[in-house]
This record gives structure tokens, sequence and C-alpha cells, in this order.
């Protein structure tokens, strides 16, 4: 038995601080038409998707800040990417910055279906960096002054033939994202990020940057036994170097198909949703090996160190 599903990673490289929204609308629309005269019926677009990594930048003025989030979607000025989707018949994952009705910013990702219809909303729960202005940084990572943390949970969609759900950037690297998503089912993750090459705190990991990024997704696609579909924004945007690296990877932790350049770059694979038996009825099968009377620890708010 098999349920294939074709899709596509849709890299993005640099997005310039003054790009304007339509500009980069055209550039998400080639890579979706791209993607959709090689077979994709779902695109997988990164984080942050419609502007530039902005929590680069301290900023104090409220108006400068709230131009960067979307208070609608789709607006007028992202409204021909869902009509594209549509006359495509491909859907697609997109990460922007969410202003929501009642003041709060998130930074989210939404699943468009085929017909270009929202099927699916995540907002980012593991906000990694720093709120206080810390200026001797070549380049700042300020989601927790930008963001709040996401209040949706680890949602599961039914969409494109299975249970799809989503991560964004930082939520890779905490196991527990995937166990929760795996636990309510999910057969297909995906997610974007914006990784720097540099890391201001630890450059003694910079050569590592491209190694924790696969590591932490094809970690968490064997051990719980799911498609994990990673998108990045790519190349060197205002000075600041992003990995790339964007990447299918099967329920087996092995990577399936990947990225070769640092640009705007359409990486096509047909996977079988099915395929999370092999690893789910045998070597994680939840049901028969967790202990979950032992995890408590897992739940506790508070720091254990253990040296």
């Amino acid at each position: 038995m098999t349920r294939l599903l074709p899709l596509a990673t849709a890299q993005l490289g640099p997005i310039a601080r003054d790009e304007a929204r339509p500009a980069v609308v055209r550039r998400l629309i080639a890579l979706l038409e791209e993607a959709a005269s090689r077979g994709a019926g779902l695109v997988i677009f990164p984080e942050l998707a419609l502007t530039t990594f902005f929590p680069r930048w301290w900023m104090e003025d409220p108006a400068e800040i709230d131009a960067f989030f979307e208070t609608e979607m789709p607006s007028a000025e992202t409204r021909p990417l869902f009509e594209a989707a549509a006359r495509l018949g491909c859907g697609f994952h997109l990460g922007y910055a969410e202003l929501a009705p009642d003041g709060r910013h998130f930074n989210t990702a939404i699943l468009v279906d085929r017909d270009g219809r929202i099927v699916g909303k995540y907002r980012k729960i593991h906000l990694p960096g720093h709120a206080d202005h810390q200026p001797w940084r070549p380049f700042q990572h300020l989601e927790k002054r930008y963001f709040q943390p996401g209040d949706l949970g680890f949602p599961v969609f039914e969409a494109f033939g299975g249970r799809i759900g989503m991560l964004i950037c930082n939520d890779r690297r905490w196991p527990e994202a995937y166990r929760m998503l795996a636990l309510a089912g999910a057969e297909l993750i995906v997610l974007g990020y914006n990784t720097p090459r540099h890391y201001p705190p630890v450059p003694e990991h910079d050569h590592l940057q491209d190694f924790h990024n696969h590591l932490c997704m094809q970690a968490g696609a064997y051990q719980n036994g799911c498609w994990v579909v990673g998108v990045a924004k790519a190349g060197v945007e205002e000075g600041c170097e992003l990995i790339a690296g964007s990447c299918v990877i099967a329920p087996t932790g092995e990577i399936r198909a990947r990225a070769t350049t640092a640009g705007d770059e359409v990486v096509f694979a047909e996977i079988d949703l099915d395929r999370v038996r092999e690893i789910r009825a045998h070597i994680f099968d939840f049901a028969q090996h967790r202990r979950p009377e032992t995890y408590g620890l897992l739940t506790e708010a508070g720091f254990h160190p253990t040296m």
C-alpha cells in the first residue's frame, strides 16, 4: 500500500530589507510554478518568507516593527500567491510574521490546500535569541522582543492525503516538538528556517551549523517515524550569512533530496506517507515501547542540572 505525495522544497535566497512584498510574492509564485510543472502538489516555503529576517535589528518605533507583519492572510499583496495555488492545483506551506487582531505578534506558518484555502495554522513556540539590546553582536537575534510564544500548541491537520504538522526554525532543535506531533499522528512535518552561519555567543560552533541543522531534523524523523521537510532562507542577507541545506528526510532518517545552492531553488521529491509504518510498527512502536509513566521530569517547569 502506498500513499504518494509529490512535493517540493522552495528555498529562498536573500531578501533585502527594502524589498517590497509584491516583488517577494512574485519570487514565490515563480517557485510555485516551477514546482507544479515538475508535478508537485505541495510546496514548502521558509520561515518569514515575505520579508528579510528583521529580528536581526533593534527597532523601537512600533510602526517600523509592524511594517514587517501581516494583519490578514491573504492580503491584497499576498493574494496572488493563493490564486496561483488554486490555478496550479498546488498547495503550499508559508512562514510569515503575524500581527493578530488583539495586537499580539507571532512567528507563524500556514498550510494552504490545492484550492488556495488555508487549512492549518501554527505559531512558533520555541523562540530563540534575546529581548534586550545587545549591540556588541554583529547582528542581533531579537525574536523574544518581537514575537510572543505560540498559543496554538502542536496541531496536526488532515491534508494532502495524510496528517501534517508544522514547526518553525528553532522548534526543530527540540525533540519534544517532534514527539508532540508524532503522538498526534503526524506523518509529515514541514518547517522553514532562517539560520545564521555565525553564532555570536558560541562562535566555535559556526563550523557545525550545517551538521546540527540536519542532525536534529534527521533524528526527529527517525525517532518519530515520520517524514520531515526543512526549507531555508539562505545566502548572504543584509550582511548576515544564512545556511542553506533545504532537504526532504525519510522516516528512516535518510536525506532523500537536498538543495545544492544558497539561492532560490526548487527540489522535488515524491514521498510515500505509508513509509511511516516501517518505523512505527517496529523500531518505535509507541504503544508497545514508550514508558510515559517514567517521563515526569519532562513536564516540570524547573531546570534540573545534572552536574
